[in-house]
């Protein structure tokens, strides 16, 4: 009985979801590329040819970045308005341009880092093309 995830002797040599998937690189290979664009998936790695263009990570790197972000900009305002009692209009000035700017910042990396553990841990469907 053979199933790539339990073989051990494969996984040694493939590159590890955790600096792949983040840098944007193939979960296969981790030399190419694993977007076109901002957000959207490369059709096929243009080093190893691994087939990606059935693979979508949902909506679960935005509920991550929701949270995350949410608990630093929310947090941070709170100790601030605590400390030193901002007016309301500065607390938008500041808050709402971080929380865009975080939000950008931390979707591409976490959508590749779902997409790599995808790889990593249900690869059947990457083989079955889907």
């Amino acid at each position: 009985w053979y199933h790539p995830v339990h073989d051990h002797r494969r996984r040694v040599s493939e590159p590890s979801p955790w600096s792949t998937g983040p840098a944007g690189r193939c979960p296969r290979c981790g030399q190419g590329r694993l977007f076109d664009g901002f957000l959207r998936v490369a059709s096929r790695c243009t080093s190893c040819g691994l087939d990606l263009s059935a693979q979508d990570s949902g909506d679960g790197p935005a509920a991550f970045v929701v949270l995350i972000v949410g608990f630093i900009v929310v947090g941070a305002a709170l100790i601030v308005e605590v400390k030193y009692e901002w007016p309301v209009w500065l607390h938008l000035l500041v808050w709402l341009p971080l929380t865009v700017i975080l939000c950008l910042a931390f979707l591409r990396p976490l959508k590749g880092l779902m997409i790599a553990l995808q790889y990593r841990y249900r690869r059947h469907e990457f083989d079955a093309g889907g």
